[in-house]
């Protein structure tokens, strides 16, 4: 990433983004900063592929199954952290997903995972026009990419596949049925 690139914000195919790479302590805390967010609440992890996502979280053969039917899309899975990316985070765990979108898979190839969180203060609704992101946050952001592609407007599906228990955290357009059929 750019060094004048550090916070981004970008669209996805559930909602814009704002996001910074995963390593990156500083950006994070402005994230939280920028977002009004509190500490003790996570942020998801967009990566470009399989690959990106082994390198921050535990990956078993399950979840590889789980990622290949439905990544890339709309499911958010909650898993164990690598030691690099809990020491950063300060998490045990961490959500990943390989978004639907051709820019956001670009963005995630030149830049790598990024850390993400939708665009909005935190506990309001996702903001998701261009004209109003640009309005309310191009002096807290490096960059914002506009949109070239229809997005959902509905997050992801959420659900927690640690120490191999399934459970959704929130629900979206995968159900847990799905997931359960995929294991089979």
């Amino acid at each position: 990433m750019k060094q004048n690139e550090r916070i981004i914000i970008f669209p996805t195919d559930t909602v814009y983004g704002i996001g910074c790479q995963v390593f990156d302590k500083e950006s994070i805390k402005d994230i939280y900063r920028i977002k009004n967010r509190p500490s003790d609440k996570p942020l998801a992890c967009l990566s470009a592929n399989l690959e990106q996502i082994k390198k921050i979280a535990f990956v078993g053969k399950n979840v590889e199954k789980i990622i290949n039917t439905f990544m890339p899309g709309a499911l958010t899975i909650i898993l164990k952290a690598k030691a690099k990316t809990k020491k950063t985070t300060g998490f045990d765990t961490i959500g990943v997903r390989i978004p639907n979108s051709k820019i956001a898979i670009e963005i995630l190839k030149t830049h790598g995972a990024m850390l993400t969180t939708s665009v909005n203060d935190s506990g309001k609704s996702p903001i998701n026009e261009y004209d109003e992101i640009v309005k309310k946050y191009s002096h807290l952001a490096d960059k914002i990419y506009p949109p070239c592609e229809s997005s959902s407007n509905h997050p992801s599906t959420v659900v927690s596949l640690i120490d191999g228990k399934i459970k959704i955290l929130r629900q979206g357009d995968i159900t847990l049925t799905q997931i359960i059929e995929t294991l089979k």
